[in-house]
């Protein structure tokens, strides 16, 4: 009989997922499931992009140019200058996602064997891409107790080697929520000049930074002009996941000109979701504004609820919609079965993705999970007491 790859094998279940059909199951019982395990927003999109969409006057849906719309790229390059990040359309190359953005980069600075090191935990599935890339993640482990802060230089210097080819970030962090100041960008700025790396930063949270802290690109670094590399999307900014918009940012010509290969390969970026995206950029800046100050909202209402429970310890997130809590188990792979399973409280639970998955260290973050908090203040007030009474039943 055929047989898969080796590489099909190594590919790592996303930890978001692999619970689902769980989730299932209990919804098939007639429970009701807060989803705490996913970042898939519940702001409206932009209605001019949904506008856009539904006024088009297309008679041919017709392939785009490989990079994307050069009107859509122009747009791009203006909402960036808002962001004191000046480059132009010829720096942008749109993709079909963040996702693809990260392959694309990938396939572009990396030969087999290659090495990246990715501050952990990190997004599950920049080890997906890696592997996807035959690319070898090296991980520097960040700590619950600073808040996930970036870890010291030296810790990243030990790791580089002769294959080292990049550092990649999130910023701000998926799962952490952890905003990376000014000067630690600067220090990771000397490191990738001084031993000759690229800078990858995925910055696809830039709008939701909280507590008047201010969003610093990788970009802002003029001497980084050659190193930095931005991977970006509409999913979050815009709540528009299933548009499958992203583009890759980088004023370094070799890298853009080896990307536009990848691109030309697979044809075109979606043209329907260019259209949104493009009239996306349209929103008034009350739209931003309003989003960050239900998402703010809604993150002190879970961190102050999570704090009263005994033994939960959370670091609380300057960015994005997530946050890492450590609960008083041993394991969240089998908490977050259970809960799906075994437990409910007035026919009612929460799914929670379990944070091991977001390392790949082992035996890291076996008593974490990562929360989204993207639903009401209402419904993450009732999650977080369903929490607190199925953590008091798992421990009795």
């Amino acid at each position: 009989m055929p047989i898969v790859s080796q590489k099909g094998k190594a590919m790592p279940e996303s930890p978001i997922r692999k619970l689902v059909p769980f989730a299932e199951k209990a919804a098939k019982e007639g429970k009701r499931i807060y989803h705490l395990n996913i970042g898939q927003p519940d702001i409206k999109t932009p209605i001019e992009a949904m506008e856009a969409v539904k006024n088009h006057s297309l008679d041919v849906l017709a392939y785009s140019h490989s990079a994307g719309f050069e009107s859509f790229r122009k747009k791009l390059a203006g909402y960036y200058a808002k962001h004191d990040i000046t480059i132009t359309s010829d720096d942008i190359l749109v993709t079909t996602g963040g996702s693809e953005a990260l392959i694309f980069t990938m396939g572009s600075i990396t030969d087999p064997g290659d090495e990246i090191i990715v501050p952990e935990p990190f997004y599950a599935n920049y080890y997906s891409f890696s592997t996807q890339s035959t690319v070898t993640v090296v991980p520097v482990i960040s700590k619950l107790e600073t808040g996930f802060a970036l870890p010291a230089i030296e810790e990243f210097e030990k790791l580089i080697t002769k294959k080292t080819k990049a550092i990649l970030i999130c910023n701000p962090g998926n799962p952490t929520g952890y905003l990376y100041s000014k000067h630690e960008i600067q220090q990771l700025a000397k490191l990738a000049i001084k031993y000759d790396l690229f800078l990858i930063s995925d910055e696809v949270y830039r709008e939701f930074v909280y507590d008047d802290i201010e969003h610093y690109s990788v970009l802002q670094e003029k001497e980084l002009d050659e190193h930095a590399i931005v991977v970006d999307s509409v999913s979050k900014r815009y709540s528009m996941c299933g548009a499958r918009i992203g583009c890759i940012v980088s004023k370094n010509k070799s890298v853009m000109e080896t990307a536009m290969k990848f691109a030309q390969a697979r044809l075109s970026p979606p043209t329907f979701a260019q259209i949104a995206s493009e009239a996306a950029l349209e929103a008034p800046e009350s739209y931003y504004q309003e989003t960050v100050s239900k998402y703010k909202n809604r993150r002190d209402t879970l961190v102050a609820g999570l704090r009263e429970i005994p033994g939960v310890k959370v670091a609380e997130p300057m960015g994005a919609f997530y946050c890492i809590a450590e609960l008083p188990i041993d394991n969240a792979d089998h908490f977050a079965q259970w809960l799906l399973d075994k437990f409910e409280l007035n026919k009612e639970t929460v799914m929670l993705a379990p944070a091991s998955g977001f390392y790949s260290s082992p035996n890291e973050g076996l008593n974490q999970v990562r929360i989204a908090y993207v639903l009401n203040r209402r419904d993450l007030k009732k999650a977080i007491e369903i929490l607190r009474v199925a953590l008091e039943k798992y421990n009795s």
